[in-house]
């Protein structure tokens, strides 16, 4: 059950897709070393860290090894046995298990690990404001991730098919997406191959 039982905060969720293969990079991203521990726990732990009134985890099915990585943390892991079907499996699963009292849930990638906990409040922030279907953050000029979505949208996400993401349902409409802007782009980078995580590891020693 979500945290939140004040009516004048509805709560909000955070939804990790982390069930990806790792096709491209060969090995299991979730448990690359990020900061000396999983890549996984630390998206999870920035998504903790949040305040967000609930956070899921959607893994592969009887993933152990990520189960393991998120061990002692305050998430809900969501197995998802369809995940070699795509994205969009992982994001039915994540939006399924949401609790009834949920208002709104941030889709957060399992490969984007400079996405901070005050990006995230930021987009909370926006919403508790404007109340827009869809709020979508924007790094230097470029539209990323996450992105929160209203309860309202939630049916539309059920929909997607195959090995897509929420891209489609963003476009539908632009003037339901209230976007937030931030000056670093380096929440776009995502680590889906060995030199996207060579790249990756040097942004973060040099950000020391």
């Amino acid at each position: 059950m979500s945290k939140s039982a004040d009516p004048d905060r509805p709560a909000i969720a955070g939804i990790i897709l982390a069930a990806g293969t790792s096709s491209r990079m060969g090995r299991p991203k979730q448990l690359l070393d990020w900061g000396e521990r999983p890549l996984v726990r630390a998206i999870a732990e920035t998504a903790c860290t949040a305040r967000l009134d609930e956070v899921i985890v959607v893994t592969r099915s009887a993933d152990g090894a990520v189960t393991a990585a998120l061990a002692d943390l305050p998430v809900r892991i969501v197995p998802n046995p369809l995940a070699a079907a795509g994205q969009s499996t992982s994001l039915h699963a994540g939006i399924a298990a949401l609790s009834p009292s949920i208002a709104a849930a941030v889709i957060l990638l399992g490969d984007q690990p400079f996405v901070t906990a005050a990006i995230i409040e930021a987009l909370v922030n926006a919403w508790r404001d404007h109340r827009a279907p869809i709020i979508a953050p924007v790094f230097a000029g470029t539209r990323g991730n996450p992105v929160l979505f209203d309860r309202s949208v939630f049916a539309e996400l059920l929909a997607i098919e195959g090995d897509q993401g929420a891209r489609g349902v963003i476009a539908r409409n632009p003037a339901r997406v209230h976007c937030v802007h931030f000056d670093d782009d380096r929440p776009l980078l995502d680590i889906d191959t060995p030199e996207a995580y060579a790249y990756a590891r040097l942004v973060l020693e040099s950000a020391r």
